[in-house]
């Protein structure tokens, strides 16, 4: 009875993610879409705020107990390594979230092939992607659409969008 009790909530989960399109974001003012060629620096300030949160023991924790749980539940419903698309987008933007802080990623996944895009404010964070994205079970491809953009000052940023 208990596996079958399983089998019909992980049922329920895989339809109810497939039947959602948006993308999973590393923090709220992340690209809403992965086709975002030409995406914004963030805010200083709110690339401060994500860093905080991303580097916070509890959130770090949070992410990785996560992982662990999605990771078991497909373990125990099916193969290891074929997941569903929402699984793997939620893995990997938790993965990327604590990992990259200050970042703005949007994660889209289909079936195992997955586009990373939005900005990094570091060279260094945007080599770290891939091999990131990779780390997790089920991941067959990594297509990094991202781009560096260090966070700019509040200031710098009005006036940028008065001269465009």
């Amino acid at each position: 009875m208990k596996k079958l009790t399983t089998f019909l909530l992980s049922g329920l989960l895989v339809l109810t993610a497939a039947a959602c399109n948006d993308v999973a974001k590393t923090s709220s003012n992340a690209p809403d879409t992965t086709a975002n060629t030409n995406p914004n620096a963030p805010k200083a300030e709110t690339a401060e705020e994500n860093k905080a949160d991303a580097t916070s023991e509890v959130r770090r924790a949070q992410a990785n107990a996560d992982i662990r749980a999605r990771e078991q539940r497909n373990n125990v419903a099916g193969d290891p390594l074929k997941r569903a698309d929402g699984d793997l987008e939620s893995e990997i933007r938790s993965k990327l979230e604590v990992n990259l802080p200050a970042s703005s990623l949007a994660v889209k996944a289909d079936d195992g092939a997955v586009v990373i895009s939005g900005v990094v404010p570091t060279p260094e964070q945007l080599a770290r992607i891939e091999p990131l994205a990779k780390e997790i079970k089920g991941v067959k491809t990594v297509d990094v659409k991202a781009t560096v953009k260090p966070a700019v000052p509040e200031k710098s940023q009005q006036k940028d969008q008065k001269n465009n």
